[in-house]
């Protein structure tokens, strides 16, 4: 007697699931087979040893490939945990990064380096966001490299300026030229985000920034 298997199905509320079948041979599939092909020749017309010995390759072939494929996983993961606990480890550090523009918070205030091309004054100026210049300062290098500057958060008339996103740029008069300068803000790692092209550090009051716009760390 048979019994239609789809309607009691049914009426239990499951459903039949197709049975997956294996697709790729493994390395015990491979052994099997190579044994029981040693086992079923034909005596008269036994394996040639030139066949069973490119048997036994491809066999050391397919084991190699596994076992590298493995190792190359666990360092993978091995390397994926290192840059996790190395970028845990970045987050709260203070960092002085290059960079142009930034958002000034409630407090106010700003601090960074210039990279003085020699000894002489150098002019800082800070505009808002829509390009006009709300403070101008000058400091002096006594000779070239980074010098550092603070700013108060103040206005040219002394006001507080108001939260909001703003831009630095720094010059050097060198006899009848003037030249730009570059700048270097400090702030803090809030998080670090991992991506395919390397641990991008999210810093407070300046955006995303990558480990190559860091000049110093601390």
């Amino acid at each position: 007697m048979s019994i239609e298997t789809q309607p009691l199905l049914a009426e239990l509320g499951l459903t039949a699931r197709p049975v997956e079948r294996k697709r790729e041979l493994g390395q015990d599939d491979f052994l099997r087979l190579m044994t029981e092909q040693l086992k079923n020749q034909d005596p008269l017309k036994p394996l040639a040893s030139n066949e069973f010995l490119g048997q036994l390759a491809q066999f050391s072939t397919v084991q190699g490939i596994e076992s590298l494929n493995a190792s190359f996983a666990a360092l993978v993961s091995g390397v994926d945990s290192d840059r996790t606990l190395q970028a845990a480890a970045l987050v709260g550090q203070s960092v002085l990064v290059a960079g142009d523009r930034f958002r000034l918070s409630e407090d106010g205030g700003l601090s960074g380096e210039v990279e003085a091309p020699a000894a002489g004054p150098i002019t800082i100026e800070i505009a808002d966001a829509g390009g006009a210049v709300v403070r101008r300062f000058t400091v002096e290098a006594d000779a070239a490299g980074p010098l550092a500057f603070t700013w108060d958060g103040l206005g040219d008339t002394g006001q507080a300026l108001p939260a909001g996103d703003y831009r630095i740029a720094a010059r050097f008069a060198q006899g009848s030229q003037t030249l730009a300068v570059p700048t270097y803000l400090s702030t803090r790692i809030d998080s670090v985000s991992l991506t395919a092209q390397g641990p991008i550090l999210n810093l407070a009051g300046l955006g995303r920034a990558s480990l190559a716009d860091v000049r110093r760390f601390g």
